[in-house]
């Protein structure tokens, strides 16, 4: 039986900045997944550290950072039946020139994480999703005060959950 769990999406500086907004959204609403928490915010330095905590001892550390804060944030809490599984599928693999056409990353992505590296380049890849129930919970808590998350019932929630 599949669990009804919640999940952290964050829709990067550059979807934000290349208008990819209402497409992200259409693909997570239309798997029939929910949004119960969602909010622009342009994070500084020291949120983007917390956020990326578990790669502060990598070379990229600082061009995550840098990243992140860039520009403005679309955090949301993405609410469904397996739904860390479900957008990390949507969302698709890290390198854009790996993730396969139908995913938010293989549609959407311009270049590979090898390419970026090799430039000294952030890479940019539009998008981020919880990777396990763990982290899902830590980055809900860190984006989200209990009050700005909303529970409801959508129109096909008995078809979908």
């Amino acid at each position: 039986m599949m669990a009804i769990e919640r999940t952290f999406v964050a829709i990067k500086p550059d979807g934000v900045r290349r208008g990819l907004i209402g497409e992200i959204i259409k693909r997570l609403e239309q798997r029939g997944l929910k949004i119960v928490g969602m909010k622009m915010i342009w994070v500084d330095e020291k949120f983007a550290s917390e956020h990326y905590f578990e790669h502060k001892d990598k070379s990229f550390f600082g061009r995550l950072k840098e990243y992140l804060t860039s520009g403005p944030v679309i955090a949301m809490v993405i609410e469904g039946a397996d739904s860390i599984s479900v957008v990390r599928k949507i969302v698709g693999p890290t390198s854009g020139d790996i993730a396969p056409p139908g995913t938010i990353r293989g549609d959407f992505g311009h270049m590979g994480v090898k390419h970026a590296d090799e430039k000294g380049r952030t890479y940019f890849n539009l998008i981020h999703a919880s990777d396990n129930k763990k982290n899902a919970e830590r980055e809900i808590k860190l984006w989200f005060k209990p009050e700005e998350l909303h529970t409801y019932k959508r129109v096909d929630e008995d078809e979908v959950m």
